[in-house]
């Protein structure tokens, strides 16, 4: 059997640039002919229920927004909240957590390129992309690159989102010409050869090296020793990072030490906390026991959202009950008021391997050199094909700096007031945060801070 890691990255605070094909964008799906080896089709039974249920409870598409796409978005954060759970039940309470579901989505996709049977009907279950109306799977493709093209080529300078795509092959076989032409056009993912046969070692310290200099150092020797070996046939890297300058500053003068409440520990620690005051999107939700806050950056295109259970409710509970319906009518039931706001300087370095997680939510075939199926990815239809592994690596850095210096300064130095009034957001325990895209309410990343610093 023969090994097909997936190495899966993430970033945040970052900047990038990669070239991408340049006709996806403007491109119908009669001008990319994509015909993979194997095609899933939803049985007959699977489409009437969704017409159905289409017809019983129609929804408003954000403007200039393509259906398949705004369903392809949707299918993605259902997978993020899904696989979200799965990782926080593998965590303590007091560990930090932080992910872009929407890189294993990506990665994960270009594995299904060449897969086929069981394999690729688990695929579709599992990332919810049998729930795009498309009755085809390649039609997934199209609809991911124009997702790819509303998220990563906004005309915003004031902040950055990038996704980089590689594929890194061993160099003595010769792969599917359909695979690369579609990771290439859909994707922007060239292959790499590389000598995983000979050169296992090297070839590791090349792709960590590469993965280095696209991320200014940031993340290094993100594939561990070991993980590639002469049995290696292709790894798939997703790299996604941005950047973002906050709408609304929060000025390093108002920052001081306040005290953060982490589980399992009898005395709050201090951590720097930054402060300010001024008009948000929030809701606080007494039904649910969570206060949801919306801090926009630059551009209104994306924001981040915090997600903080009420005195008394472990987050734990809140965890449980995530979704992408309770997530987005909170985020629905919002309203700008004038808010006090108390958010710990925070940096999140997290990495895992989720092939366990996967495996929990159905995708077992993929990892299983006894059932695995994908035909698709070396010329020839080789049957002896598995995914041994998969990496995923994140980083998140929250502070002062990342706008320009606005009118809301002034009110920061006098919103100390004690007004018995006044609305505040207090992150002074364990709370959820999303960065996401605001139009189509696109989860480009989520985690949880339960130790923003404390030794």
């Amino acid at each position: 059997m023969h090994l097909l890691p997936v190495l899966l990255l993430s970033l945040v605070g970052l900047v990038s640039s990669h070239a991408q094909y340049p006709d996806i964008c403007i491109a119908k799906p009669k001008d990319i002919p994509l015909n993979p080896m194997c095609i899933y089709r939803k049985e007959v039974v699977e489409v009437e229920e969704q017409e159905a249920k289409e017809a019983a409870s129609p929804e408003k598409i954000p403007e200039n927004t393509n259906p398949r796409v705004w369903e392809l978005s949707k299918a993605n954060s259902r997978f993020a909240m899904d696989f979200f759970k799965i990782v926080a039940d593998s965590k303590t309470e007091s560990e930090n957590l932080f992910m872009s579901p929407l890189s294993i989505s990506q990665a994960f996709t270009m594995a299904k390129l060449g897969a086929c049977d069981n394999t690729l009907k688990q695929l579709m279950e599992v990332f919810h992309f049998d729930q795009v109306s498309e009755k085809a799977s390649d039609q997934i493709h199209f609809f991911f690159a124009k997702l790819n093209c509303r998220l990563y080529r906004k005309a915003n300078k004031s902040s950055e989102l990038v996704s980089t795509n590689r594929l890194f092959g061993e160099k003595s076989l010769t792969f599917n010409q359909t695979y690369q032409d579609i990771s290439e056009a859909v994707y922007g993912a060239k292959l790499w050869p590389l000598n995983f046969k000979e050169k296992a070692e090297l070839s590791r310290e090349i792709i960590n090296d590469w993965v280095a200099n696209k991320t200014e150092m940031k993340i290094t020797d993100v594939i561990p020793e070991g993980a590639i070996t002469e049995d290696t046939i292709l790894i798939l890297v997703n790299v996604i990072y941005f950047k973002g300058l906050w709408k609304s500053k929060f000025e390093s003068i108002n920052t001081d030490n306040a005290e953060f409440n982490v589980p399992g520990r009898s005395e709050p620690c201090e951590v720097p906390t930054m402060y300010q005051e001024s008009k948000f999107l929030y809701g606080a939700y007494k039904d649910d026991s969570v206060q949801v806050l919306e801090l926009p950056y630059k551009g209104d295109d994306i924001s981040m959202v915090l997600v903080l259970p009420m005195e008394g409710t472990p987050l734990e509970t809140v965890e449980q009950m995530l979704s992408l319906e309770k997530f987005s009518d909170w985020l629905n039931k919002a309203q700008e008021v004038q808010l006090s706001v108390h958010l710990p300087r925070f940096k999140i370095d997290d990495n895992f391997s989720v092939k366990e997680k996967l495996e929990k939510l159905g995708l077992v075939d993929l990892f299983d050199p006894n059932t695995a199926r994908l035909p698709g990815i070396v010329s020839g239809g080789r049957s002896d094909l598995y995914v041994s592994d998969a990496f995923h690596k994140a980083f998140l850095e929250v502070n002062e700096e990342g706008s320009e210096a606005t009118a809301a300064s002034a009110v920061l130095v006098t919103g100390r007031s004690f007004s018995p009034r006044r609305l505040t957001f207090k992150a002074n325990r364990p709370f959820l945060v999303f960065i996401r895209e605001v139009a189509i309410n696109s989860i480009l990343f989520m985690g949880r801070v339960s130790n923003p610093g404390c030794n």
